[in-house]
């Protein structure tokens, strides 16, 4: 499929593109963020909003998102208490209008133009990677990379096999798929990204890695500690099926 220049629209009452970005105390760097995604949607999508989940931050986020969304009604703010990722993520992608449904890390690693790539191919979920062929890594710190890597072969022995990169925090789904999985998924932590993976497999959803270009932005939150907690969580996801806690969101699933 071609690459888009500009998305089709559906109508002024269903965007084409939702972006969800999960925030905790982002106020620094949040506001170059939405502003950046905002300037290249207009140029992209006929139609779109942006919706900042604020998870429970302690600095300005909530203020930085209120002033830009009083000049620009396509930006909303969501206040949630502090859940974590997952959790923040759940809650835009369920709140989402968009017939598809992207989010995105606050730190904005991924170049903008890579989003055409996620709609080359039709299918459920497409999935930001690091590791596709294609994908680059610029200034990422090789401890990180090494932590990445030792999960990412956790995962795939015991939960999702054939992805190479699960974390990357760019993804999107259709709205049939995000209502879909987010209404399923039980996860708030750093592998909330592997539990929607395992529950797109299991409802045989069509999933997708698109090489993107990332680069690294200081201030990360991942160190070893979220790695050892993921792996745990992990365990958690095959627990959660083996007592057939997913059964029912996944249901009738195609």
């Amino acid at each position: 499929m071609t690459e888009p220049t500009r998305a089709p629209g559906l109508g002024t009452m269903t965007p084409y593109l939702s972006v969800v970005i999960p925030a905790y105390n982002e106020s620094q760097r949040l506001g170059a963020t939405v502003q950046s995604c905002a300037g290249f949607l207009e140029g992209w999508a006929s139609s779109w909003e942006i919706l900042v989940v604020d998870d429970g931050s302690t600095d300005g986020t909530a203020a930085v998102v209120e002033r830009l969304a009083a000049s620009e009604p396509r930006v909303r703010l969501i206040r949630a208490p502090h859940s974590g990722k997952g959790a923040a993520v759940r809650r835009g992608m369920i709140a989402a209008c968009g017939s598809w449904r992207f989010f995105a890390d606050a730190d904005l690693s991924m170049d903008l133009q890579d989003l055409s790539r996620f709609f080359e191919v039709p299918v459920d979920v497409a999935i930001g990677s690091r590791e596709a062929p294609g994908s680059r890594r610029i200034g990422e710190p090789r401890w990180r990379h090494i932590v990445g890597r030792v999960f990412n072969v956790c995962v795939r022995l015991l939960a999702v096999r054939g992805i190479r990169d699960t974390q990357c925090g760019y993804k999107l789904f259709t709205a049939e798929a995000a209502a879909r999985l987010f209404s399923t998924a039980r996860l708030d932590g750093f592998a909330f990204d592997v539990e929607l993976l395992f529950l797109a497999r299991r409802a045989g959803l069509r999933v997708r890695e698109v090489p993107i270009t990332w680069r690294h932005r200081s201030g990360t939150r991942v160190n070893l500690r979220t790695g050892v907690v993921g792996f745990f969580q992990i365990l958690q996801i095959r627990w959660n099926d083996l007592l057939g806690r997913y059964d029912h969101g996944l249901r009738g699933a195609h």
